[in-house]
């Protein structure tokens, strides 16, 4: 499929981002009922009326569903084209009123993140892009991060990792980490260069994942599975390992930089 056709995804990518916007309108970060999965993740009605507006704005005849609030349909697995929909990435922070929570939706083809849209409506921040057309970042193009050295640079790091001391073995690295809540939220900064690079040695979702890791290609930068290979989506079973994710000048040096917690974590019984 060659990138200029992917202009109608991103307009429904963009239309689903827009009518997101009256369903926030109607919930208060901080002042909202919440609920407790299993495995104590937090859901919101907020999230579940994200999940219906996003269905009927993206899915067509033809296409497969996977959103983290939707009951997983397997013939998804038969199918091209799929959605990959995170309705309210940072939920946690959503529900404590911390402005780092996010609208989340990838498009996958052929098992390859090709486009992705994510709006966080606390900072009024939304960034749209494809494979072949780049990312825009409130409608202005933008680039990743063009930095060679992690000397210095800005690493987003997950709050929650952080509270649970994972991020420990690189306090004294030369770099900055701010922690922060929402993994797509996380990887669309990049996408934009407003952060120069992310990672989580932690299992995540496709849906925590894909449409950031479509924003941070399309822009022309780096993003790799803890395996170091692509990332591929719309797997049977949707959970990853990890991700990495920097402007394009950094792979190197990020693949470096975890490849020792790796074999760590490999080694331990």
């Amino acid at each position: 499929m060659e990138s200029k056709s992917y202009a109608k995804i991103l307009e429904r990518i963009h239309a689903a981002l827009e009518a997101s916007h009256a369903v926030f309108a109607r919930f208060t970060p901080g002042a909202i009922e919440t609920e407790y999965k299993a495995g104590h993740d937090p859901v919101t009605e907020a999230d579940r009326a994200l999940d219906a507006v996003l269905r009927r704005e993206l899915l067509r005849e033809g296409e497969g569903w996977l959103s983290e609030e939707s009951v997983d349909d397997p013939i998804r697995l038969q199918r091209s084209r799929v959605w990959v929909v995170d309705p309210l990435d940072g939920t946690r922070e959503f529900v404590q009123g911390i402005p780092e929570f996010c609208v989340s939706i990838g498009f996958v083809e052929n098992g390859k993140p090709v486009a992705g849209g994510i709006y966080n409506p606390a900072t009024k921040e939304t960034f749209l892009g494809s494979i072949g057309n780049g990312v825009l970042y409130n409608g202005v193009s933008a680039r990743p991060s063009q930095r060679t050295s992690l000397d210095g640079a800005l690493v987003l790091a997950s709050r929650s990792e952080v509270k649970r001391g994972e991020w420990k073995p690189f306090e004294n690295e030369r770099f900055e980490i701010r922690a922060m809540g929402s993994v797509a939220y996380k990887l669309a900064l990049v996408s934009a260069g407003l952060a120069d690079a992310t990672f989580t040695l932690t299992p995540k979702n496709e849906w925590d994942v894909v449409a950031g890791a479509a924003l941070v290609q399309s822009a022309g930068g780096f993003v790799s599975t803890l395996e170091k290979t692509d990332l591929t989506a719309n797997r049977r079973d949707p959970l990853l390992s990890g991700l990495l994710a920097s402007g394009p000048f950094l792979k190197e040096k990020l693949v470096a930089l975890i490849e020792p917690y790796l074999r760590l974590a490999e080694n331990t019984p």
